[in-house]
């Protein structure tokens, strides 16, 4: 027994999946303690868009670090975030034309989606908000009451309430009329449904198995919202920060949601950090009155800062649109085809294989099991983890990128050749 198993909670999750001992890591590569190379298409749950170790960003933190500057400062004033939120708002929200002050949360996701939540509630007085099915949030509670996930819920110990569950227009509602369905439920005095203070949605839901929400479906979201006024909040801490072309995944929509949750690529370097965007019409907290001891991670306002200007030196968003081709590219011809129930989703470098149409339900997992033995890092997403989430760092090596690509689909082939000689025993 390792000291992990003999010490740790059995509440570790990844490790399962991963089962070694990691020790270094670089660019696109992780390297176990024994010098083996995985390429990661897992990229730290997207927390580490610009891959691992970048030089740029660490040189930035390398020289914070032995200057003898500010490590801890609250919410204080410091040089840190002054240059984070001066490079913010000249290289993201200028040039976009976007009106939003910034709230600094505690460390973590989780937190940004609490203090939306909170300052909807607090703005519309209204407590209800309305989320959708397939989302994922986070696991505190408030963020939890909006993560729609059975076993994710039921870890809360307690009834989480506030929050109605909306179709998500993918799946099976993929054919219904979900905003019709929202306007309906609006607008009918016996609906039975209190109007929301906001809704909360992924523009991609990632956990929720790579669900791409159409442009017009999100100009749609929007309207309603503003016709029975209340709050668009959009998650942007999974699939925001590049991960889509566009720094927000919503760009490709035109919207302006009036809060926007940021927190793991944020940083750059895959420290902690979470920001809330919020139109500063909505800025009317009182001092201290949603807070935390780690709110100005200094570290990570340098590594933040060194990442936005790294996007721009690698003209990081054309690189993401050239391998979205790719990937698409190999999806379609090299994947698609070996199964007939095989379905792909994806934009930008989040892309899903849904295999839940296979006769086994084990497959998937047998598929990241046979990629981690030949040396690629992949999870698995979605309801009963049947989609394979393919998730690389925005710097990804096309050579990198091929070879997990090709890692993928062999692994797919052992799988299905293993299922049709299943198939032949039984008949």
């Amino acid at each position: 027994m390792s000291i992990f198993e003999k010490l740790e909670s059995n509440v570790r999750s990844y490790c399962r999946s991963f089962p070694v001992v990691f020790d270094r890591a670089k660019g696109d590569l992780l390297y176990s303690e024994d010098g083996r190379a995985y390429i990661d298409f897992f990229a730290g749950a997207g927390a580490l868009n610009y891959g691992h170790n970048n030089d740029y960003i660490k040189d930035r933190v390398l020289d914070y670090l032995t200057s003898d500057r500010i490590m801890h400062g609250l919410d204080m004033y410091t040089m840190a975030k002054r240059e984070f939120i001066q490079s913010f708002s000249e290289r993201i929200l200028e040039p976009k034309k976007l009106n939003y002050k910034l709230q600094f949360c505690g460390p973590t996701g989780t937190n940004a989606v609490e203090a939306a939540l909170k300052l909807a509630r607090k703005a519309k007085k209204r407590t209800g908000i309305f989320a959708f099915m397939g989302g994922f949030h986070g696991m505190s509670l408030g963020s939890l009451s909006a993560t729609s996930s059975k076993s994710m819920r039921e870890g809360a110990g307690l009834p989480l309430n506030g929050v109605t569950f909306m179709p998500h227009p993918s799946g099976a509602f993929a054919e219904m009329d979900t905003l019709s369905y929202m306007e309906n439920i609006l607008t009918d005095s016996h609906s039975g449904i209190d109007k929301p203070a906001a809704i909360l949605l992924e523009t991609v839901q990632a956990e929720g198995g790579i669900h791409v929400v159409d442009a017009q479906w999100l100009r749609g979201l929007q309207q309603l919202c503003r016709r029975h006024d209340i709050l668009l909040i959009t998650d942007e801490i999974q699939v925001g920060c590049g991960r889509t072309g566009e720094f927000f995944s919503f760009e490709r929509a035109g919207i302006e949601p009036d809060l926007i949750t940021l927190s793991k690529s944020i940083s750059g370097y895959g420290l902690p950090m979470s920001l809330l965007l919020l139109k500063p019409e909505l800025d009317i907290w009182t001092p201290g009155e949603h807070n935390g001891t780690f709110r100005g991670n200094q570290l990570a306002f340098v590594a933040a800062k060194a990442a936005l200007e790294f996007r721009d030196r690698a003209s990081l968003e054309a690189q993401v649109k050239e391998k979205e081709e790719f990937v698409r590219s190999f999806l379609d011809k090299e994947i698609k085809p070996l199964h007939p129930s095989i379905a792909i989703r994806g934009l930008g470098l989040i892309w899903g294989i849904d295999v839940s149409g296979f006769t086994d339900e084990a497959g998937a997992k047998r598929m990241t099991e046979i990629s981690f033995e030949n040396g690629l890092i992949i999870e698995r997403a979605g309801r009963g983890d049947l989609v394979l989430k393919i998730m690389p760092p925005l710097t990804v090596s096309m050579e990198h990128l091929a070879a997990g690509c090709d890692i993928i689909r062999s692994s797919m082939q052992q799988v299905l050749s293993q299922e049709n000689q299943d198939l032949l025993v039984t008949t």
